[in-house]
C-alpha cells in the first residue's frame, strides 16, 4: 500500500518545500496540498525533484472569506474560471496529476448547470496538460452549505459532463459521515474514482482510531486493484511525526 501526505494538514508548520522533504524522510510515496499559491511554483518543483516525490493534487481557491469554492456559484463564472486557470497553471508548473475544482456553497438547478459548465471548461483546459479534474463531496457537519454532498450526486455530475478526465475524489472521512458503507461504495464507484483520501471518523484525526477499521479498508482497496497512493488527509494531534504509527500498524 502506498500513501500520500496531504501537506495542508501534515507538517503545516513548515514551508511547503520543507514539508515535502519531511514527507520523503518519513516514508511517504507522494504528496498533495490544498492551496500552495503563496509559494513560488519553482521552489515546490525543486523540492519535488530533490525528493523524487510526485504531487498528486491541489485545490482551486475558495474565494472570498467564508466561501468554499466558486465553480457552482451563478454569476461568478469569470472568477471561477480564473481560479481554474490559476490551479492548472500552478499544477502544470509542479507536475501535479490532479486539480480539485471546489464547487462552493449553494444549491439548486442553476447552480448545477453552472457547475457542469465550469467543469466542462476545466476538463477541456486540463486535457492538454495531462491533468485530471476532481470533484469531492463534503460532509454536512464540516461544510453544511456545500453544493456537492454525496457520491451519488457526484456520479450524476460526472456522467452529465461526460469528460474522460473528470473523476471523483473519494474522501473516506466525508463519505463515512454522509453515507457509510465505505467498502461497497468504493467497489461500486471504482471506475470513476480518481483519488482516495482518509482520516479517522468522527474527529478527522489519525486513521488508527475512530469508527472506521482502516486496516480492513486498506485491504479491500488493495483487493480492488487500486494502486495509486492513498491520501493521508488527517489532522494530527501534536507533531505530525508522532502521529505516523498507523503507517506500519495498519498495513
Amino acid at each position: 500500500m502506498k500513501f500520500s501526505a496531504n501537506l495542508g494538514f501534515l507538517w503545516s508548520e513548515l514551508s511547503l518545500p520543507d514539508a515535502i522533504r519531511a514527507a520523503k524522510a518519513t516514508g511517504f510515496d507522494a504528496v498533495e496540498c490544498h492551496w500552495p499559491y503563496d509559494i513560488p511554483a519553482p521552489e515546490v518543483a525543486s523540492a519535488l525533484r530533490e525528493t523524487g516525490l510526485s504531487m498528486l493534487g491541489l485545490n482551486t481557491v475558495r474565494g472570498a472569506p467564508g466561501e468554499n469554492g466558486l465553480a457552482a456559484l451563478p454569476g461568478r463564472e469569470e472568477q471561477a474560471r480564473a481560479a481554474i486557470d490559476q490551479a492548472l497553471a500552478y499544477g502544470q508548473a509542479i507536475g501535479a496529476s490532479n486539480v480539485h475544482v471546489m464547487a462552493g456553497n449553494g444549491g439548486g438547478e442553476e447552480a448545477l448547470s453552472v457547475f457542469c459548465t465550469n467543469l466542462e471548461y476545466a476538463c477541456a483546459a486540463a486535457a492538454s496538460r495531462g491533468i485530471t479534474i476532481l470533484i469531492e463531496p463534503l460532509n454536512r457537519y464540516d461544510a453544511p452549505d456545500y453544493f456537492l454532498k454525496t457520491t451519488d450526486q457526484a456520479r450524476a455530475i460526472i456522467e452529465m459532463v461526460g469528460a474522460l478526465n473528470l473523476k471523483l475524489m473519494f474522501d473516506c472521512y466525508h463519505v463515512q459521515l454522509m453515507e457509510g458503507d465505505l467498502s461497497h461504495r468504493l467497489a461500486q464507484l471504482q471506475p470513476i474514482v480518481g483519488h482516495i483520501q482518509f482520516a479517522a471518523v468522527p474527529d478527522r484525526g489519525p486513521p488508527d482510531r475512530g469508527e472506521v477499521n482502516y486496516a480492513y479498508l486498506f485491504r479491500e482497496i488493495a483487493a480492488l486493484g487500486y494502486e495509486m497512493p492513498l491520501g493521508a488527509e488527517y489532522k494530527p494531534v501534536g507533531p505530525t511525526q508522532d502521529s505516523l504509527g498507523w503507517m506500519s500498524d495498519l498495513t
